[in-house]
């Protein structure tokens, strides 16, 4: 009973942990694309060059 009980508890942990991997992947994609998007559109400066669109 108790190592049925110990591969249930593992096979739940992985569930979640593969879960929040895949949710990380979409996370970090969707900031990817948002970084990049950063970069495309960026405002002018007043003296005609491209600005940087972070402040640090």
């Amino acid at each position: 009973m108790v190592p049925l009980l110990l591969v249930l508890i593992l096979a739940l942990l992985l569930f979640g942990a593969g879960f929040a991997l895949k949710a990380l992947w979409w996370i970090a994609a969707i900031v990817v694309v948002v970084w990049l998007l950063g970069f495309l559109i960026r405002p002018a400066r007043t003296g005609g060059g491209r600005g940087r669109w972070y402040r640090w």
